[in-house]
C-alpha cells in the first residue's frame, strides 16, 4: 500500500471534506427546522392536514435517497416552465440539487421521529401542564416539544449518521465530497484501496466525533433523571 497517495492528494481529501460537511450540516438543520411543524401538524387529527404531509414522509421515505436525487438533478429540467423560471438558476447547479434532495429526504424521517416523540409525550405530563393553566401553544412549548427532543435525541443521532453516510452519493452527480475525492484519487493512480480507505478514515473520524457530541448532549438532557 502507498500511502505517499492519499498525502500528496491530501488537498482533494480536504476540499471533499469542506463539501461533504457543509452538505449535511446544511440539509440537517433546514430539515430540522422544517421537520418541527410538520411534525406537530402531523400529530392533528384532521386529515386534509396530516393527510399530505403523511404522503410526504410516505414518499420520501418508502424511495431510495439516490433515486430521489436522479429524480431532482436530471427529472427537473424536463418542465418549460422550470428552466424558463428564476429557479433554474438553482436546479442546474449540482450543488443545489444534491442539498435539496438531502433536505427533503432528512426531513421527512426526522418528522416521523419528532411525531412518535410527541405521541408518546406521557399524559401526566400533559395533565399537569394543563391544570397549571397552561394553553395549548404554551404546552407545546414548555412541556411536550422539550420533552419529545429528549426523547427524540438517539432516534436523531442515527439520523445523522445516515445522513452523513448517504452524503457519498453527492459524487455520483459530479460533486466531490469525500468519496468524490476518493474516486478522483483512484482515477489518477488506479489506486482503489488506497483511495478509498483514506475516505474510510475521513467518515469514522467525523462518525467518531458526532456521536461523541451527541452522547455528551444526551447526558446533558437527562441529568435530571441520573442518566449515563
Amino acid at each position: 500500500m502507498d500511502i505517499s497517495i492519499i498525502f500528496s492528494n491530501m488537498d482533494i481529501y480536504l476540499e471533499g471534506l469542506k463539501n461533504t460537511l457543509i452538505l449535511v450540516s446544511v440539509s440537517l438543520l433546514i430539515g430540522l427546522i422544517f421537520a418541527i411543524p410538520l411534525a406537530i401538524l402531523r400529530t392533528s387529527k384532521n386529515l386534509f392536514i396530516s393527510g399530505p404531509i403523511r404522503v410526504y414522509v410516505y414518499f420520501f421515505r418508502g424511495t431510495p435517497l439516490l433515486v430521489q436525487m436522479f429524480l431532482i438533478y436530471y427529472g427537473m429540467g424536463q418542465f418549460e416552465p422550470l428552466k424558463t423560471s428564476f429557479l433554474w438558476f438553482f436546479f442546474k447547479e449540482a450543488y443545489f440539487c444534491a442539498l435539496f434532495a438531502f433536505i427533503l429526504n432528512t426531513c421527512a424521517y426526522t418528522v416521523e421521529i419528532i411525531r412518535g416523540a410527541i405521541e408518546n409525550t406521557p399524559h401526566g405530563e400533559i395533565e399537569a401542564a394543563t391544570a397549571a393553566g397552561m394553553s395549548y401553544f404554551l404546552r407545546f412549548r414548555r412541556i411536550i416539544l422539550p420533552s419529545a427532543f429528549r426523547r427524540a435525541l438517539p432516534a436523531y443521532s442515527n439520523e445523522i449518521i445516515f445522513m452523513l453516510h448517504s452524503s457519498s452519493l453527492a459524487s455520483v452527480i459530479t460533486i466531490v465530497d469525500i468519496t468524490g475525492a476518493a474516486r478522483i484519487v483512484n482515477a489518477r493512480y488506479y489506486s482503489p484501496y488506497e483511495a478509498f480507505l483514506a475516505a474510510a478514515v475521513f467518515y469514522m473520524a467525523i462518525t467518531f466525533l458526532v456521536v461523541w457530541l451527541l452522547k455528551k448532549l444526551e447526558i446533558r438532557w437527562f441529568a435530571h433523571l441520573g442518566r449515563e
